[in-house]
């Protein structure tokens, strides 16, 4: 199957927002863009039927408008529309299998209202095998060249491989052409601290061991794309605060979970709950050892 980028499009603001920034992904990265909805009672094809009678009518409707709006923005893209009678769980997992990764509408800590967001999302970020975005509707989507402030902001851990987390953003800032600021938060532990704030001699001793390791990490990545702008940061605080707070203003955020075994109950972590309801910038949530 040729490579693809999947959106799940319902036709609300937050989904038409995810599939402006998927077809802008999809043409930096020379992909075919697929908008998928799902509804388990979209009529059989074939349905070429009058608007009247055709109960597909506003599905197909939908897709379509989206489909000539992205391709009026952006007249290389191929950009194909896909109808699929089934939940729609089902079938964004289905396709994130398929896929580059996924895009999807996000409202953060906002109500939920659209079918593709809460009970259906949530679930799919979870378990999904591939790298599923998530795009607010306020998200600005690239018709310039990048500014100084853009960049793409990967959270690490420092423990376990980060290659699938790594090589995601660092292909994503290469395709975008903007620098990559790679972050590690961690905790001031207790025997840090003391009445009058913290032992700078311990916090220093901390930070430097977190830097070599964050060093480490990053090295091989640094030679494989030369062409990548790349800084790191050790920030004093909570992995999830500091990754939210690194991410202000960002091109994307790229965070990690672990990946999904069947028979376990779907699990994201603390950072990549942050990041989804907190952060303001589009969020990735890569699976990775």
């Amino acid at each position: 199957m040729q490579p693809v980028i999947t959106v799940g499009l319902d036709g609300s603001p937050e989904s038409l927002a995810a599939a402006r920034w998927a077809a802008d992904e999809s043409e930096k990265r020379r992909l075919t863009l697929r908008l998928l909805h799902a509804w388990p009672l979209l009529a059989p094809e074939p349905a070429h039927a009058h608007s009247e009678v055709d109960q597909n009518y506003w599905a197909k409707r939908f897709v379509h408008t989206a489909k000539a709006e992205l391709q009026a923005r952006h007249s290389g893209l191929t950009v194909v529309g896909s109808l699929v009678a089934d939940d729609a769980q089902n079938a964004l997992l289905q396709a994130a299998s398929e896929s580059e990764m996924l895009v999807l509408g996000s409202r953060g800590l906002e109500s939920v209202e659209s079918y593709f967001l809460g009970d259906v999302s949530m679930p799919v970020v979870a378990r999904a095998e591939r790298p599923v975005v998530l795009v607010r509707a306020a998200t600005r989507v690239e018709e310039t060249p990048p500014t100084p402030t853009d960049r793409v902001v990967v959270a690490l851990k420092l423990r376990g491989s980060s290659d699938d987390l790594l090589d995601f953003a660092f292909h994503t800032a290469a395709a975008r052409g903007v620098p990559l600021l790679a972050v590690h938060g961690r905790s001031v532990p207790l025997h840090a601290r003391v009445p009058w704030g913290v032992d700078h001699v311990a916090t220093d001793e901390m930070t430097r061991d977190a830097q070599k390791e964050l060093s480490k990490a990053l090295r091989p990545w640094r030679e494989k794309y030369p062409q990548v702008d790349v800084a790191d940061t050790i920030r004093l605080a909570s992995p999830a605060k500091a990754v939210v707070q690194a991410a202000e203003g960002a091109t994307l955020l790229v965070v990690g979970r672990p990946p999904h075994r069947h028979g376990v109950a779907p699990h994201l972590g603390p950072v990549a709950h942050a990041a989804i309801h907190h952060g303001r910038c589009p969020v990735a949530v890569v699976p990775h050892d």
